[in-house]
């Protein structure tokens, strides 16, 4: 018996795939516990309307995802910090002290889980720093540090 699968079954197969069972095992555990549906034409179709739409949504989001590199890469983000003598600074910059000043200044709302540094930073001058927007696409953020 063929059945598309709603959800990921241990040692069968993946959401969305269509797989072969016995007949047993599909009427006494997939169907019941909603795990899977019987692939009949119906089924079928939904399926494949239900894949076409989420590559649409997915084509979206990165088309979104590219234009927002565009306006991302364009701007500086200026940052101030305290600092001593000789240029040393008390603390640092963050990941969320940046994607405020991202939202302040270029009105650009950037979640601080997607600003990627390695290291907080620490230094005055210009800093560039990875923002990942997509899976697929990353920009680069000016971050200008300088002395309050």
């Amino acid at each position: 018996m063929k059945v598309i699968l709603l959800e990921d079954v241990k040692s069968l197969g993946k959401k969305g795939e269509i797989v072969n069972v016995n007949e047993g095992y599909a009427r006494n555990f997939i169907l019941p516990k909603k795990l899977g549906v019987e692939a009949n034409p119906k089924n079928l179709n939904d399926l494949k309307l239900k894949k076409a739409n989420e590559e649409k949504v997915a084509k979206e989001q990165y088309d979104e995802a590219v234009a927002l590199k565009e306006k991302v890469e364009a701007g500086t983000v200026n940052v101030t910090i305290k600092a001593g003598e000789g240029g040393r600074t008390f603390g640092s910059i963050s990941s969320k002290e940046i994607a405020q000043a991202a939202a302040s200044q270029l009105s650009l709302e950037i979640d601080k889980k997607k600003i990627h540094l390695p290291e907080p930073i620490k230094t005055l001058g210009t800093h560039n720093v990875t923002v990942k927007l997509h899976p697929k696409v990353s920009a680069q953020l000016k971050v200008k540090v300088s002395e309050a």
